[in-house]
């Protein structure tokens, strides 16, 4: 089966061919990070409108370098949320108006769902069930996948996600849009015991959800008692902030992991691609014996072809969306909060 993915859920245009889930024939990306970087983050109607400039040419694209044709699709996949609703009509409406006029199935897509599929496009796929550590720009997630679409929220974030605490961290230091890859460079060369930074929300009773506001703020109090620094210190600061980061999340995963029973763990989202995160991620599996799977970095951002694996699944099980689907600025990950709310272990399918 083809399957059409499209993605435009925040500054990036995509479109992909994907067959059978899991064989990518093509996948294009538009960047708008020229356009954000002079306002060191996403500007929704920019990205709006970039987005309508940028969705046919780059699905002409996709479709000429994977030699095929509309004639040879079997289904669209489509993002419908989470993400700026401005720009999720982009590919929504694209994807609904070749739906129409071509008489293809279209099946709705959550974005974090496309970002749980993505490892699925690498030769080595985790086993169900395993855990997953979804952590981008807008999310921070620990979530238990039993199955394709079959999930369960542990926990999530209740403020700002890692990505946006790098984004923010990044533009208050003047390292420009995105921030994540600015910080991580820098690191390399830091020392990330130069500065003490909060770690929240570590204690055990603390469960599986996440915070990092707090560290935000304490790196605005820093630069605000010592200035923005450079060289040496910038490095210093970098590392001592990512550092912080990744301890938080790599503490909090192996912590479910372990309570989970679990043997194999994937890391994805925007900051899967972070190489300090990868490193420790890895090497607390070879001291617990869970085993690590992480997609190349270009997979870990945001791209279409994991719509497309997603959206195979769905369409494999007969789900439709009817053309009435629309965009959705918050939309839950399927199933989250059942485990709060004692529903068991398996979680619930994932829907358009």
């Amino acid at each position: 089966m083809l399957v059409l993915g499209l993605e435009s859920s925040c500054d990036e245009t995509a479109a992909a061919v994907v067959a059978d889930g899991r064989r990518v024939l093509s996948d294009v990306v538009a960047s708008q990070n020229d356009v954000h970087a002079p306002y060191g983050g996403v500007v929704p109607e920019l990205a709006s409108r970039a987005h309508v400039v940028h969705v046919i040419p780059v699905l002409a694209a996709a479709l000429e370098r994977a030699g095929v044709t509309l004639d040879d699709i079997d289904g669209i996949a489509v993002t419908y949320g989470p993400g700026l609703v401005g720009a999720l009509l982009v590919a929504l409406q694209t994807g609904k108006a070749l739906a129409y006029a071509r008489g293809l199935p279209l099946v709705g897509v959550h974005h974090l769902e496309g970002h749980l599929s993505a490892v699925y496009l690498d030769d080595e796929a985790p086993p169900f069930p395993h855990l997953a550590l979804v952590v981008s720009g807008g999310h921070t997630s620990l979530v238990r996948v039993d199955d394709h679409g079959v999930v369960c929220e542990l926990g999530a974030t209740r403020d700002d996600a890692a990505g946006e605490a790098f984004d923010k961290v990044a533009k208050l230091l003047g390292l420009g849009y995105p921030g994540g890859v600015a910080i991580d460079r820098l690191s390399k060369d830091g020392d990330p015991k130069a500065v003490a930074l909060p770690r929240a929300m570590t204690a055990k009773h603390t469960g599986d959800d996440f915070s990092f506001s707090g560290l935000k703020t304490a790196m605005l109090n820093h630069v605000r008692a010592e200035g923005v620094p450079e060289g040496q210190d910038l490095a210093d600061l970098c590392a001592s902030f990512q550092a912080t980061v990744v301890e938080v999340l790599v503490r909090k995963t192996r912590r479910a992991v372990r309570r989970e029973g679990l043997e194999h763990v994937q890391i994805c989202g925007g900051v899967a691609a972070n190489s300090l995160l990868r490193a420790e991620m890895r090497r607390a599996g070879e001291e617990d014996g869970f085993r690590v799977y992480v997609p190349p970095p270009r997979r870990c951002t945001d791209n279409a072809a994991m719509i497309a694996a997603a959206g195979y699944h769905h369409l494999a099980r007969g789900e439709r969306a009817g053309l009435d689907l629309n965009a959705q600025a918050s939309l839950p990950l399927p199933g989250a909060g059942a485990r709060r709310r004692g529903a068991g272990r398996r979680g619930a399918r994932s829907g358009t």
